[in-house]
């Protein structure tokens, strides 16, 4: 099994490609090591050490170390860890995974807003943002105001507030006039 690695845009965030697939559906976030009670593959990387974040996507996993740890101390044992998950056999979730990017559905006057929201965060964004090892997913918009979680390597990179602001928020007020801003959310 060969895994490559790639850099995002945030120094503390690489992406790991198995060449096989991670999720089937969707993407999982485990922001802390009990968060990844869930997920055998997920639980690995933790013990791995100096890992701080795990987010899946369909086809890589990206992981986010401690700003006191080195790559190059790390990478190897995560590595490890990702190649003996794959050859145990074991799944990566386990239960029922349900997916994220999952949305809360919005009704009456806003519901037709909402969906072309959505219709442009699938299209247009979220492979864009899995390409730098991350996602964002949809949260809630209210009086102009979409509210969005970003996720993997788009959660505190550097980069993400401009992201946000400059590439998202300017994408949908062009295409959704009711579209005043764009703020990030905690999880």
């Amino acid at each position: 099994m060969f895994i490559q690695t790639e850099s995002t845009p945030n120094p503390a965030t690489l992406k790991f490609l198995p060449g096989q697939t991670v999720l089937d559906l969707g993407t999982a976030d485990f922001p802390t090591a009990e968060a990844a009670e869930k997920s055998p593959l997920a639980r690995r990387i933790f013990a791995a050490g100096g890992v701080t974040g795990v987010f899946f996507g369909a086809d890589f996993v990206t992981v986010t170390k401690a700003d006191d740890t080195d790559w190059q101390h790390i990478k190897p044992a995560i590595l490890g860890a990702i190649m003996e998950h794959y050859q145990s056999g074991a799944p990566v979730m386990e239960g029922e995974a349900k997916p994220a990017g999952g949305h809360a559905e919005h009704t009456g006057e806003d519901g037709e807003i909402v969906r072309q929201i959505k219709e442009l965060l699938d299209t247009r964004v979220r492979p864009a943002v899995a390409q730098d090892g991350g996602d964002i997913t949809f949260h809630g918009f209210d009086r102009g105001v979409v509210y969005l979680h970003m996720q993997g390597a788009c959660a505190g990179c550097p980069s993400s507030t401009l992201t946000l602001k400059m590439g998202i928020e300017n994408l949908l007020r062009h295409y959704i006039p009711e579209v005043t801003e764009v703020r990030p959310v905690a999880a």
